[in-house]
């Protein structure tokens, strides 16, 4: 180990795969550290390019250019619809990206968990195997003392072990695939030796022998975690973690001119992310869920933001005069105005709420997470869910209302946002990853 005096100047290297969302809450970190003299590089696929250096932060692209979610829709083969088709015998009859988050001892069979380790493996090779050979590469050059990776984004893992940089795992909402490996680990332990089958340790430990280095489960759990969830929602880990502050960062904002002033009515913002315009299998809402959102919301003495790309606009029917459409407004510029938000659940804008002290209304069920945040926000009262089975526009109406009018959501909001506050903000991070930068590099 190098001691921590020594590393009076640390390189840094961010790793995350190219999609804005997962990018974009790292930025404060990445500014955190370069202002205190640090050197700072984020390396992802070229696709993200821009965006990273529209931050202020220094690019390095490594891997194809091949957008993520093109590789995510071409990634059927013979060995991922066999997995597939077993999982959907052993009861996983629900989208699989949301198995990961049971916790039902009941569902915790051997069965089921090594063939959801299976279908995560997959999906973890899609979205990081062009990345490895360019950043393990660039990093044998670049020498960093600290790589700091996205939850998806284990090409950090694999470089950090092959170079022996200190590494941590990056997260921002309630640690799913953790608990899950925890439930892995444990199960996979109790089997006879020549059943113990481990998909994800046999994809890590090949790219690592490769060059050199071998498996150690540090490479799944990073040698620490850092949370930007508020500390009450978080899950207990047996990871060292370092808990953050979240400070929202949405990429470079414009205010437009309807947002510099206080609304004339209370202002209600539904955004439901890059999701929405995905397709239907990314969708909170279907266009028909919003129309109907929309027309059960007319009559409410409120003024109503709602963003949905162009194309999605032209296909609602009608427009209600409280509504203002808009393709994009940066969330931490319109949130602070806003008396609640309605979203699908994604972190920035959760996290945006909180950090606003707005209540807040999730509706319907695209983070796999949702079942586990939803219930801590109602209990927190700092806001309310409407799952799939509940999901109408009449029924967004009642607990908009509810958001509105009734105090206790605006305290909840309030205690929430007292309580990120009270984490460290980046600047205050620096000196511990500063320390633990030291004490966990190994050349």
């Amino acid at each position: 180990m190098v001691p921590t005096e020594e590393l009076t100047a640390v390189r840094v290297l961010f790793v995350t795969v190219p999609w804005r969302t997962h990018f974009q809450p790292v930025v404060p970190v990445g500014w955190a550290l370069q202002t205190a003299g640090h050197e700072v590089r984020v390396a992802s696929g070229p696709e993200l390019a821009d965006v990273i250096t529209g931050s202020g932060l220094t690019a390095v692209p490594v891997g194809s250019d091949e957008p993520v979610l093109q590789k995510l829709g071409e990634m059927y083969s013979e060995e991922h619809q066999e997995i597939v088709d077993t999982l959907e015998r052993l009861g996983a009859n629900d989208d699989l990206l949301f198995a990961f988050a049971e916790n039902r001892a009941e569902k915790l069979t051997w069965d089921r968990l090594r063939w959801l380790n299976r279908y995560l493996t997959e999906i973890l090779k899609v979205m990081n195997d062009s990345m490895i050979e360019d950043l393990v590469e660039y990093c044998r050059w670049w020498k960093p003392d600290l790589v700091l990776w996205d939850w998806l984004s284990y090409a950090g893992s694999v470089a950090a072990t092959t170079v022996g940089a200190a590494h941590a795992r990056m997260t921002t909402s309630i640690d799913m695939d953790a608990r899950f490996r925890r439930h892995f680990v444990r199960v996979h332990a109790e089997q006879a030796p020549e059943h113990r089958e481990d998909a994800l340790a046999d994809w890590l430990g090949g790219w690592a022998e490769k060059y050199g280095a071998s498996f150690a489960e540090e490479m799944v759990t990073g040698h620490f975690t850092i949370d930007q969830m508020v500390g009450s929602m978080l899950l207990e880990s047996d990871v060292p973690h370092v808990p953050i502050s979240y400070v929202p960062y949405n990429g470079p904002a414009v205010v437009p001119d309807w947002a510099r002033r206080d609304p004339s009515k209370r202002r209600v913002l539904a955004t439901f992310g890059v999701s929405q315009d995905e397709g239907a299998d990314y969708q909170a809402l279907v266009v028909d869920q919003v129309q109907d959102m929309l027309d059960s919301l007319a009559d409410l003495d409120i003024e109503l933001v709602v963003t949905l790309s162009e194309q999605i606009q032209k296909e609602l029917e009608r427009v209600p005069g409280n509504t203002r459409m808009v393709e994009f407004v940066p969330l931490h510029v319109v949130i602070p105005s806003c008396s609640a938000v309605i979203h699908h659940g994604g972190v920035p804008a959760f996290l945006d709420s909180i950090a606003h002290e707005v209540p807040q209304l999730m509706v319907g069920r695209v983070v796999p997470d949702i079942e586990d945040r939803a219930p801590r926000l109602e209990q927190a009262r700092g806001g309310l869910w409407i799952p799939p089975g509940e999901l109408s526009g009449e029924r967004i109406r009642e607990q908009l209302v509810r958001l509105l009018d009734e105090p206790e959501f605006r305290e909840g909001a309030a205690r929430l946002r007292a309580e990120l506050l009270a984490q460290p903000a980046p600047r205050d991070v620096v000196p511990e990853l500063e320390r633990l930068a030291g004490r966990y590099r190994s050349r």
